[in-house]
């Protein structure tokens, strides 16, 4: 069943966040993963949700997301990211 990382985050350094996105493409191939939402344009419809930049990433599965999560490619790319923002980071499981 595919899983999805969904992260909102709030980029308080934008050439280093800019390092971090150009690393991550890379870290993904190994572990099936691919960008749906890559910061795109978002509209809240509902709610006091205010999202600053959404990304969501699709993996084959759960296993495969935390996999990369845990890589030692990612880590070394999410400690500039948490240099260079903040934010929430999560995974869900698709539907059936």
């Amino acid at each position: 069943m595919a899983a999805y990382v969904i992260a909102d985050i709030d980029v308080q350094d934008a050439a280093a966040y800019q390092e971090y996105a150009a690393l991550v493409p890379g870290t993904l191939e190994p572990f099936g993963g691919r960008f749906l939402v890559r910061g795109g344009d978002h509209e809240v419809l509902e709610g006091t949700w205010q999202p600053r930049r959404l990304v969501v990433l699709e993996f084959p599965d759960a296993v495969h997301a935390r996999q990369w999560y845990a890589s030692d490619a990612y880590v070394a790319a999410v400690a500039i990211r948490h240099r260079a923002s903040a934010g929430s980071v999560i995974l869900v499981e698709g539907a059936g």
